[in-house]
């Protein structure tokens, strides 16, 4: 199915879920056209009819028929075998451009694709989303992490830089790596924030994010402009005391075990990047470490 004009594409989204509706969208409004998207849960044609309105919520096989472009936006562990499937019913076709959104995977999990001749890309956005209108606007100047052989990687570039976003190259044998690193900053951030404000709501305090906001903003903002030079803190001073009392307070009961847990580990992890950066000494985290155990080094 051609485009409306040149250089534009037939765009068939696999998964309404706020990934793909985003995304298809921001196509959408770089001038491709949304020419079918699937959507089985009633959340997902909501958000199909939000994003996407006039755009035919399809069954699969129909959208790989009229589309150049298929976008498949679906969970990680569904990926392979509906590529896969989709291959086995003979329902790629050659030219036709195929990306996935997943952030751990290259192009090698597109590979039943690519052998019925298809192209395969791998773009994955560097952000959260809400699946609301709001992530159009922050898609602008986001990074994606792509993927795709020599030959047709400026492809995948061009589609992110028309989706506003900036694209970052990753090798295939690093995309595991990537993926980790992206689930640590922001996965375990949304953890220690709920972890903070679970201790605060525990002593009594009504509001914790309006005690926790401004210091975790400023603490995010200073560590991406600062690096290691924004560390402040008892371990950063080498309070080893501090250190102690904190965690004779978490073993204390009503304290849900995996605040403490994960207080202890980042406070290890933290005292081994301080002394590996010269922050602190050696004694220094050997004493810090061992108030962390709770016993003598």
């Amino acid at each position: 199915m051609k485009a409306s004009r040149p250089g534009r594409l037939g765009v068939g989204i696999i998964g309404a879920g706020k990934v793909g509706a985003v995304l298809g969208a921001a196509l959408r409004a770089a001038e491709h056209q949304i020419v079918g998207v699937h959507a089985v849960s009633e959340a997902s044609k909501e958000r199909a009819e939000m994003l996407l309105p006039g755009v035919p919520v399809l069954e699969i096989p129909e959208i790989l028929r009229r589309a150049e472009l298929v976008l498949l936006a679906v969970p990680d562990d569904a990926l392979a075998d509906l590529v896969s499937g989709l291959a086995a019913a003979g329902h790629w076709q050659a030219g036709q451009l195929v990306v996935h959104t997943a952030g751990r995977y290259g192009t090698k999990v597109l590979a039943p694709a690519s052998q019925a001749g298809a192209i395969a890309l791998a773009i994955h956005p560097a952000m959260t989303f809400t699946g609301m209108s709001m992530d159009l606007e922050r898609l602008n100047d986001c990074a994606f992490g792509v993927t795709a052989p020599n030959m047709v990687l400026p492809i995948a570039q061009a589609l992110v830089v028309e989706m506003g976003g900036e694209p970052v190259a990753i090798a295939e044998e690093d995309r595991v790596i990537y993926h980790a690193a992206l689930a640590h900053a922001s996965n375990h951030l949304v953890t220690i924030a709920g972890q903070a404000a679970g201790l605060l709501s525990g002593i009594g305090v009504e509001h914790p994010e309006r005690v926790l906001s401004s210091l975790m903003r400023a603490s995010l903002e200073n560590a991406l402009a600062s690096g290691e030079g924004a560390l402040t803190g008892p371990i950063a001073r080498g309070d080893v005391q501090t250190v102690a009392e904190h965690k004779a307070a978490l073993d204390s009961a009503g304290v849900a075990r995996d605040t403490r847990e994960g207080y202890l580990a980042m406070s290890r992890a933290t005292a081994l990047r301080a002394n590996a950066r010269g922050l602190i000494g050696t004694d220094k985290l050997e004493a810090i470490l061992a108030a962390i155990d709770g016993a003598a080094r």
